[in-house]
């Protein structure tokens, strides 16, 4: 179930309500569904890795949310291994653009990050090894350099990594106003994250991975983003919220947030 941000109608807007009232509905494009994202999930380039882990991360779900279109321009942030970036990579098609991004901090951190972004890119790339529509790229947390602006960026289980004490003080806003900065005007920011208990904000970020919904939609909409649709498409309503992500009786159980959220044009 989705939970729609809606303007109520109030006053004389009551009329244009009505049952009778014109419906600008019809215009409106058809809406996206899980199956039209069939060929970027069949896609060869996909390891068998990935496709053990669709179950829980139901990918036709996320990009219909996400409403990925053909001949996009798109960033995942924080690209990690690189599940996100293979989906956008054939959802894009041929006219599209992914731009890979894979934070300096982690890759000092772990270098096998680096090696994981370079076999996400590789095969969309041409004969030479240069890359085709998936761009690789490589800065600051908090300062992804995105060359171009964007119709939509996705990040997946990495806003709570802003806000650990890995990370400067204030890297949270910074990134966040370098995501919105980098969206064209009416281009969407998702994220998806991990569930903590209501009202911690960022105290679990370290020790359980974890951030709180509501800090998580504050942090965003004070850069200027305005919240559009939540998804309980990864709700998990048995996790307590207070065990690490990584242990073995959570990991790929853990309740997670799902929200799409809007630069105003």
């Amino acid at each position: 179930m989705r939970h729609i941000i809606l303007p109520l109608c109030l006053g004389t807007a009551l009329a244009a309500c009505s049952p009778g009232a014109d419906d600008s509905s019809a215009d409106a494009p058809p809406a996206h569904t899980a199956k039209d994202y069939n060929q970027a999930i069949n896609d060869i380039a996909r390891p068998e890795a990935d496709r053990a882990r669709d179950a829980a991360r139901k990918p036709g779900e996320l990009l219909a949310f996400a409403q990925i279109d053909k001949g996009e321009k798109v960033g995942d942030y924080i690209m990690g291994g690189g599940y996100v970036t293979r989906l956008l990579a054939m959802s894009v098609g041929n006219d599209g653009k992914v731009y890979a991004f894979q934070p300096d901090e982690f890759i000092a951190f772990r270098p096998e990050y680096a090696t994981e972004q370079d076999d996400a890119v590789a095969p969309y790339g041409d004969e030479e090894g240069n890359p085709g529509r998936v761009i690789p790229l490589r800065g600051p947390i908090a300062a992804p350099p995105f060359p171009e602006p964007l119709d939509t960026i996705i990040t997946v289980q990495n806003l709570h990594d802003l806000y650990t004490d890995n990370e400067p003080e204030g890297t949270g806003a910074a990134a966040i106003k370098a995501l919105y900065d980098a969206l064209k005007p009416g281009g969407t920011l998702v994220v998806v994250d991990h569930s903590a208990k209501d009202g911690s904000g960022t105290t679990d970020t370290n020790a359980l991975h974890r951030i709180d919904k509501q800090t998580a939609i504050d942090a965003l909409t004070a850069a200027g983003f305005v919240l559009e649709e939540e998804s309980d498409l990864y709700a998990q309503p048995d996790d307590p919220r207070d065990a690490n992500v990584f242990d073995p009786s959570i990991r790929g159980k853990t309740d997670q947030f799902a929200l799409r959220l809007r630069k105003p044009a």
